[in-house]
């Protein structure tokens, strides 16, 4: 019997792309917002950045894989209502990031690590609001039932890959921030606006892996 050959949007393909990927720690602060802000001055306010790690989700929907992504509360403090990969701060009792990612997923959302592959982890990105985020890649088994946990995320959602990972989809923007342009990327997905760091690691992957 012939091989059948993954599409190229199947998280068989997915993970084909990542398993060819260079050492993902191939250069310090390679990847972040100062990429499109050089010299800004949010970039700069003499604080030690706070290691975070984040889940993408690749749910294995057969030929067509999708990425599960979150809303966050609006009643929460900082980024409210943004949407959001799972993920957060890493605790010192956190053996490693994927273990913070792993343990973040499933208090945010109770999507459990028994139905989570980790495949690696994409160079970490450095976020203007002061955090060096690792994002731990994840082959999701289909099937699942959320449980979202109302005090940290409103919505959690499925995107397709295909949309994710086509460069027609990723638009330039702006905001003004102390009255000074800062530059973002923005991925209008029907009433869902996925914008900012999140658009900016999903930019991240679609350089590394489909570009």
């Amino acid at each position: 019997m012939d091989q059948v050959t993954p599409g190229p949007f199947s998280s068989a393909d997915f993970r084909a792309r990542f398993a060819v990927q260079p050492d993902a720690h191939a250069g310090d602060d390679d990847y972040g917002d100062h990429r499109f802000n050089p010299g800004h001055p949010r970039l700069d306010q003499g604080k030690a950045l706070r290691d975070a790690a984040v889940l993408i989700p690749v749910v294995d929907h057969e030929g067509d894989a999708t990425v599960l992504l979150t809303k966050r509360a609006e009643k929460l403090r900082s980024h409210s209502g943004q949407v959001a990969f799972p993920g957060g701060t890493i605790d010192p009792t956190d053996p490693s990031p994927e273990a913070a990612a792993l343990r973040e997923t499933f208090e945010e959302i109770g999507l459990g690590q028994d139905r989570i592959e980790i495949i690696g982890r994409m160079p970490d990105y450095v976020a203007g609001s002061g955090y060096r985020i690792a994002p731990v890649l994840g082959i999701v088994r289909p099937g699942f039932q959320l449980t979202l946990n109302s005090d940290e995320v409103d919505a959690a959602f499925e995107v397709p890959l295909r949309f994710l990972m086509d460069p027609a989809n990723h638009k330039r923007d702006s905001r003004m921030w102390n009255d000074l342009e800062w530059f973002f990327y923005d991925m209008p997905y029907g009433d869902r606006r996925i914008w900012g760091v999140t658009a900016g690691i999903i930019r991240t992957l679609y350089e590394r892996l489909y570009a």
